[in-house]
């Protein structure tokens, strides 16, 4: 895949889970919008997994701490080929196993996810069993910001910095909004570099939409030997559609049938620019 196919492909992504969540009634479609860069260039850049080794002991773990924001990661795993894109059809219906968090009922997803502040401690226990197995499978974890404040994750900040994960990579979708505001106003935890670096980790920050950033920092780890990996993905949330861009009312919202249009539109045109 060239670069403009992964730019291209970025888009692609943006105007399906917009149309799974218009069709489903139902999304987190600003958090989806911001972190879905950050899942394009980890699966068609960075992860080894794919769907014929995803039972493999020696692939790459990846666990979505901000389960919320499942649809960017449901199509993300439909473009990979890990289960037919007419699956999704039924996301958010009576039945279905395409729910509004990540389950391991669905091929592709290493763990259920959703409730705030699990995934890194997950993934922390992933890197300690690498470690003790002498494996040199990488373990990453997508978080958001709105998730920072919960206890778990600093023991688990703490635990990573005691056992020198270095085969750990924690990434932040820094979009720097959630549910009920400014992550700044409902419970501040700036500054995030400064705080993980007196923890012990190794961090570096990126324009999480910079495609080509983003591949250079994953895949040039670890940033120092003995430390965890920590990159804060500044994002925007609402990512590529401008009445979403920095809206706050976007955190969980379906577009009107004119919204929605507009949104296609918008992406479209976007993609004749690249």
């Amino acid at each position: 895949m060239t670069d403009k196919e992964l730019k291209l492909k970025s888009i692609y992504l943006r105007k399906n889970l917009l149309k799974y969540i218009y069709k489903a009634k139902a999304g987190h479609t600003g958090g989806s919008l911001s972190c879905v860069d950050t899942l394009n260039v980890l699966y068609n850049r960075v992860l080894k997994i794919d769907p014929e080794n995803f039972r493999d002991p020696d692939r790459d773990r990846y666990i979505q701490s901000k389960g919320h924001s499942v649809e960017a990661l449901f199509v993300t795993l439909a473009d990979r080929g890990f289960y037919p894109e007419s699956d999704l059809e039924t996301l958010c219906q009576y039945q279905s196993h395409y729910i509004g968090h990540p389950t391991k009922k669905i091929n592709g997803i290493e763990q259920n996810t959703g409730a705030l502040g699990h995934g890194l401690p997950i993934c922390v226990g992933e890197a300690i069993a690498a470690k003790l197995d002498k494996k040199s499978h990488r373990v990453f974890t997508l978080m958001g910001d709105g998730e920072l404040p919960e206890g778990s994750n600093w023991e688990a900040f703490l635990a990573a910095a005691h056992y020198k994960l270095d085969n750990l990579y924690a990434i932040l979708d820094y979009n720097k909004q959630q549910i009920t505001g400014a992550t700044h106003e409902v419970m501040n935890t700036d500054s995030v570099r400064e705080k993980l670096e007196a923890f012990g980790w190794s961090v570096k920050e990126v324009d999480g939409h910079n495609l080509t950033a983003l591949e250079e920092v994953l895949n040039n780890g670890p940033f120092e030997a003995g430390k965890p990996n920590f990159i804060i993905a500044h994002t925007i949330k609402g990512k590529g559609v401008s009445f979403m861009e920095g809206v706050m009312k976007w955190h969980h919202g379906v577009p009107s049938p004119e919204q929605y249009e507009q949104a296609q539109k918008e992406l479209d045109q976007a993609g004749v620019l690249i």
